[in-house]
């Protein structure tokens, strides 16, 4: 199993404390990661396909792949 990168961590922490709030959210991912929320989404998707990501984060990467699967 892969090793999540810090900026990978980081990522998801902010999806943890920010999911119910999406213009707070974007302005943290722009502030916290400098990252476009394009970038952010992008990323996030390819990240919560990762069993690193599950190890690190289930109920996270739980309530994003059920979010994607609709």
């Amino acid at each position: 199993m892969g090793e999540l990168s810090e900026r990978d961590k980081a990522i998801l922490n902010l999806e943890r404390r920010y999911w119910r709030t999406v213009a707070r959210k974007e302005a943290a991912v722009r502030t916290a990661l400098n990252l476009s929320p394009n970038a952010y989404y992008q990323t996030l998707n390819a990240l919560i396909s990762t069993e690193a990501a599950t190890a690190y984060a289930p109920m996270v990467v739980a309530r994003l792949r059920i979010f994607r699967e609709r």
